[in-house]
């Protein structure tokens, strides 16, 4: 019965995790328009995801709070004038800008 107990105890704790499903997104298909539909909170978690992995790719192991909203600022208004355009290629476009 001891046995028992422990196992539906064990059982309970693990299965919700289980139902959590992991989605994939292919970043190369995002588009502006996409993301200038999001909601802010969410544009601004996407925009951070993104600069931390540019900030990786280019070998950057710090934040610069100023050049990210600077960066914002320039992906969000290319966008506004590109809407079908990759939003890797918004971003490649101020990163380079520098």
């Amino acid at each position: 019965m001891k046995k028992l107990l422990i196992a539906l105890a064990l059982a309970s704790v693990c299965l919700p995790s289980l139902s959590q499903a992991q989605v994939k997104i292919d970043m190369s298909k995002v588009t502006c328009g996409e993301v200038m539909a999001m909601p802010p909170e969410d544009q601004s978690d996407f925009g951070a995801f993104l600069s931390g992995w540019f900030a990786q790719k280019a070998g950057r192991t710090f934040i610069d709070l100023g050049l990210f909203r600077k960066n914002t600022v320039s992906v969000m208004s290319w966008c506004k004038f590109n809407p079908s355009a990759s939003i890797m290629a918004a971003v490649d476009r101020a990163v380079g800008q520098k």
